[in-house]
């Protein structure tokens, strides 16, 4: 990144903090907690059994209204709808972003996507606070993203290991070899390596490729942003990654669950 280039990543933590304070305002900890506690119990067991299946293409798929890269991907967002097409084109697994301000999610959408499909839940979002981490069980998460970038080495493990204890999976994404160090040192279980950089917004593919001789055989790997292809699963897979997260592939093509079968029968 160069000399007065924004950084994205830094202003969507700033945002991040800012919500969360909000919303701690609205319901604090205790309140949460409590109500998270006392809903649906997380199965983080069948989100890690789900991304480490083999002998097949174990696909992620993102329910995603905005990016900051690509903007508006789907105007008429359903998020319901979406989740149900991925379930039936053979989905591993469901990501609902819920980060407001620069990816126009909303809790809601995840609560909404839920009682919808029987596939394991990811919040995909920028978590940095505990309180987040009740959200996401509150309202039918299954895991949670934690992204190194975003998050001091001791936060990265206390925030794992809290997840942990709520039932949910943790995702640890990654974008370099710095990173991926230090997710191996918080003995990550899923470890996501993203192709598109978060300061820049800039995508290379050749991040996975670049990170796969260094993906301890104690994790499952995965693989971000950036793929559209069947032959880009393929070699990847070839490389050790035994999942895929991808969003913008499948949000803007006319017919999701047929786009998820030929990934997944490929």
């Amino acid at each position: 990144m160069t000399a007065g280039t924004p950084d994205l990543l830094q202003a969507i933590v700033a945002a991040t903090a800012r919500t969360i304070e909000t919303r701690r305002q609205e319901e604090p900890d205790a309140a949460l907690e409590a109500r998270a506690m006392a809903g649906r119990v997380p199965r983080g067991d069948l989100f890690e059994a789900a991304l480490g299946r083999a002998g097949r293409v174990n696909v992620i798929a993102e329910c995603k209204r905005r990016s900051p890269s690509k903007g508006i991907l789907a105007a008429d967002y359903d998020p319901v709808a979406i989740a149900r097409a991925y379930t039936e084109g053979g989905a591993a697994a469901i990501s609902v972003l819920t980060e407001p301000s620069f990816f126009d999610g909303a809790l809601a959408h995840l609560a909404a996507v839920r009682p919808a499909t029987p596939l394991p839940l990811l919040r995909k979002d920028f978590t940095i606070d505990r309180y987040q981490l009740l959200e996401a069980r509150a309202n039918g998460a299954d895991a949670i993203l934690l992204i190194v970038a975003a998050l001091d080495q001791a936060t990265l493990v206390r925030l794992q290991a809290q997840a942990w204890a709520l039932g949910l999976a943790v995702l640890v994404e990654v974008h370099d070899e710095a990173e991926l160090e230090r997710a191996v040192a918080a003995e990550a279980r899923l470890i996501g390596v993203n192709n598109r950089n978060l300061r820049t917004l800039a995508v290379d593919v050749e991040a996975s490729r670049r990170l796969s001789v260094r993906m301890p055989a104690s994790a499952i790997g995965v693989s971000e942003s950036g793929l559209s292809s069947v032959e880009e699963l393929r070699a990847l897979s070839a490389l050790g990654y035994r999942a895929f997260l991808m969003g913008e592939r499948f949000m803007t093509d006319a017919n999701p669950a047929r786009a998820i079968a030929a990934m997944v029968g490929a």
